[in-house]
């Protein structure tokens, strides 16, 4: 879940619709050459034995306050949910970001274990009813905003858990590390990903009818805030354009409830159409209230791969992406791979398009998307020695390219083998 900004509301400055959009085209893509990678992974917490049990939520209070006092080298925060995630720093390389990570990983573990909770890599809690733990004016504004559209928006942000993957935008200037073509190669690649790592045919006890429910959830919330703005645009211009047309969740208030406001967008807002001027501190929050799923922070946050099982299934996400996008030779292959991918896509931008809702139902059982998952995993590992990867991930990632991909499987097909099969056409939230 994205931070808040710590902006007080009192000292911030006011500002214009032309100083947002300079200031959002500055921030959103900052270019340069392609060095550093980080990992943002998400876990279910539970009891191992008892994994459908729901933890009082002075369990959870005690077991995060431990996890608190330990040295980790990434930001450890909560989710709405009880949710855990832990966001790395950017590394250098591939490698020191799995070897950080993996380190943090260990010690959070540990500790839970003492306690008597574990971790769980899983795109969507798949039996317990969504329970918001945390009570602060942010979520309970987020509460109500996705409440009017139905119940997907607390599904996202109680039960839902994922490995976001972020890379450096890329070159100014074209080419296959360009971040023109990083940013198309997101979209299209995105919902390969999204079949390859489905992880969450179940919620709330039951089927779904999806292999990633996750990803069905996130089409289901607002458009506006889930979605990714026009592929046919300039980046930087497009993204403005978003911004400033997307409704604004919440007004945070000195004190008491933030108000949350019907149909207004941030442009609208900025033109006199709001409760109070807008601050810097309101333009840099709304932007953290936007889930596209691909989010420009400066670097490129790819956020729609599900939460993976094991100790070490995040790392092959990780891996896979950050070989496709940052080694020329990959870059281009999969690129070239994923991009007839667009004229099954559409003209609607992801995830609400025919291609993204398929990756998202039925998985590698789709035959495209199956034969393109199958082309990037091998260029992944053929590119994987030259970023210095370890034999160690090499290992990982070829061990899911031979359970999984090789077989036009995903992870959530190991979940349906031990259940009933789903009913056909079943949505999320029927």
């Amino acid at each position: 879940m994205p931070e808040g900004d710590c902006t007080e509301l009192g000292t911030a400055a006011l500002v214009t619709e032309a100083e947002v959009e300079a200031l959002v085209r500055g921030i959103c893509f900052k270019t340069g050459p392609p060095r550093t990678v980080g990992v943002e992974v998400e876990w279910l917490v539970h009891e191992p034995r008892r994994p459908r049990l729901p933890l009082p939520p002075e369990r959870l209070d005690a077991a995060y306050a431990a996890l608190g006092a330990l040295p980790l080298s990434s930001a450890l925060t909560v989710e709405p949910g009880g949710q855990l995630e832990l966001s790395s720093l950017p590394a250098a390389s591939l490698m020191d970001c799995v070897s950080a990570v993996s380190a943090d990983l260990t010690a959070v573990r540990t500790a839970l274990a003492a306690r008597g909770l574990a971790l769980t890599g899983l795109g969507t809690d798949p039996w317990r009813p969504a329970r918001r733990l945390l009570h602060e004016p942010r979520y309970d504004a987020m509460e109500t905003w996705f409440d009017r559209a139905g119940p997907a928006g607390r599904a996202m942000m109680c039960s839902s858990a994922s490995v976001q993957v972020c890379l450096d935008s890329g070159y100014e200037e074209p080419g296959p590390l360009g971040h023109g073509r990083r940013w198309r190669l997101s979209h299209l690649l995105g919902a390969v990903l999204v079949s390859a790592f489905a992880n969450s045919p179940m919620l709330w006890g039951r089927p779904t009818g999806w292999r990633s429910t996750r990803q069905a959830v996130w089409e289901e919330i607002d458009p506006g805030r889930s979605g990714a703005p026009p592929l046919d645009a300039e980046p930087r211009e497009a993204w403005v354009r978003h911004v400033l047309d997307a409704p604004v969740m919440c007004v945070r208030q000195d004190s008491g409830p933030w108000d949350v406001p019907h149909g207004m967008s941030l442009r609208t807002w900025l033109r006199g159409g709001g409760p109070r001027p807008v601050t810097r501190g309101d333009v840099d929050y709304h932007l953290t209230t936007l889930f596209p799923p691909v989010r420009p922070r400066g670097h490129l946050e790819l956020r729609m791969i599900d939460a993976q099982r094991g100790d070490d299934g995040w790392i092959v996400p990780l891996a896979v992406t950050t070989a496709l996008f940052d080694d020329p030779e990959a870059a281009e292959t999969a690129y070239r791979t994923v991009k007839p991918l667009a004229e099954r896509a559409g003209p609607l931008p992801a995830p609400h398009n025919q291609l993204w809702r398929d990756a998202a139902r039925l998985g590698p059982s789709d035959p495209e998307l199956a034969e393109a998952a199958v082309t990037c995993f091998a260029t992944a590992l053929d590119a994987l020695p030259r970023l210095g990867a370890s034999p160690g991930v090499l290992a990982t990632v070829s061990a899911f390219m031979d359970r999984y991909v090789v077989r036009g499987r995903c992870p959530a097909d190991d979940v349906l083998d031990h259940i009933d099969a789903p009913a056909p056409g079943r949505t999320v939230t029927s």
